[in-house]
């Protein structure tokens, strides 16, 4: 009997959370056709969504267009209900974003700030995503958290950044930055927040690598809706394979690493949409400088199509802003593909420079959509 019980609770929330995505999903959607779409009978879709509107989550909105009958009643998401933040720390720079429950971006601003490992850094930082939020009119209530984005290794076990070489910290409890901010912060690495955001709002990719050329070179593998985080939480960390024994120093220590031959910062100390903007007009150093890149990025790219046969996906600075020069890439892929001289599995990024931001509030997100 308890089992039972047990059991029937479970299938209960499984449809309440299942119709509460759908909704998210799908925006303006009536009772008939998420009924249809999850195959649940109508009563039971009812009662989901009559609960729902009585937590403020989903509310009517008039009625849809008629198909023969009586008109349906539209429900959606209010433009009030819950929202989440996602804050990126880069070296030089903090990107902020807000999204709503449905996963749209309602706002973004990327803000120049040198990073530094001091109180009042992270005051600043608050600051900014207060006045951030308020000129949002996202008010506290609203707000589910905030999704912290760091460039380096992040274990959640012992709830500490546990290495970042490029903004110089090392075992930092996440309770020293959390205690600045008035809501419930969460912490990811940086290239699986961006991955996580290419793998969620895609509609087709199941698998693939992240590789994320921003001014450190990370990566990310995504599967099926969930991120592979490896024993020590360093799955992806492709910035620090080795492409040219003893080659140039890289600011782990080491020599030869991917970072010291593919970050942004080998192309170019400027913007990189300014680098792609000389390269398009002709500059012959930028023209030398990019065939010398992705003649070694190609050689990443196939080794780790190699290893792991899944599309590969290019993000961070110097992904979003190729464009059509992903091509100069997938052609020298293609020479270097073993086994079928192709590179349709080379792709660029959906999502651009607020892609780990946009991640990291998205994880908030599917913090709260689990328990609804």
């Amino acid at each position: 009997m308890d089992q039972k019980k047990i059991t029937n609770m479970e299938v209960k929330k499984k449809n309440r959370n299942d119709v509460f995505r759908y909704i998210c999903k799908n925006g303006m959607i009536s009772n008939p056709d998420i009924s249809y779409a999850l195959k649940l009978s109508l009563p039971t879709v009812t009662q989901i969504t009559k609960e729902l509107i009585g937590q403020g989550l989903v509310e009517e909105k008039g009625a849809l267009e008629s198909t023969g009958g009586r008109r349906a009643k539209a429900l959606a998401i209010p433009e009030n209900a819950k929202k989440a933040a996602g804050l990126d720390i880069t070296k030089n720079h903090i990107n902020l974003i807000l999204t709503r429950l449905t996963g749209e971006i309602q706002n973004e601003q990327r803000i120049f700030l040198p990073y530094a490992p001091k109180d009042a850094y992270y005051r600043k930082v608050t600051q900014e995503l207060t006045a951030f939020l308020a000129e949002n009119g996202c008010s506290q209530q609203e707000l589910l958290g905030v999704g912290i984005s760091f460039p380096g290794i992040i274990d959640p076990d012992r709830e500490l950044i546990a290495d970042s070489h490029i903004l110089g910290v090392q075992n930092l409890p996440f309770s020293h930055i959390s205690r600045f901010f008035s809501n419930p912060c969460y912490f990811y690495n940086d290239a699986n927040a961006g991955a996580y955001a290419e793998g969620m709002q895609s509609e087709h990719m199941e698998r693939f690598f992240y590789l994320s050329l921003s001014n450190t070179v990370g990566g990310a593998m995504y599967s099926s809706g969930r991120l592979e985080q490896g024993k020590h939480f360093r799955c992806g960390e492709v910035g620090h394979m080795t492409i040219i024994p003893e080659g140039n120093a890289c600011y782990c220590g080491k020599h030869g690493c991917l970072d010291a031959y593919c970050s942004a910062k080998c192309l170019t100390d400027q913007k990189p949409e300014d680098f792609f903007s000389q390269l398009d007009q002709g500059n012959p150093d930028m023209a030398k400088r990019w065939e010398q890149y992705t003649s070694l990025l190609a050689i990443a790219v196939n080794n780790i199509h190699m290893v792991l046969d899944c599309d590969v996906i290019l993000g961070g600075y110097v992904g979003s802003c190729m464009g059509d020069h992903i091509k100069d890439v997938q052609e020298k892929v293609a020479a270097r593909n073993t086994f079928a001289g192709d590179s349709s599995f080379v792709r660029p990024c959906h999502h651009k420079m607020e892609a780990a931001a946009l991640g990291a509030s998205l994880k908030v997100l599917e913090q709260f959509l689990e328990q609804v």
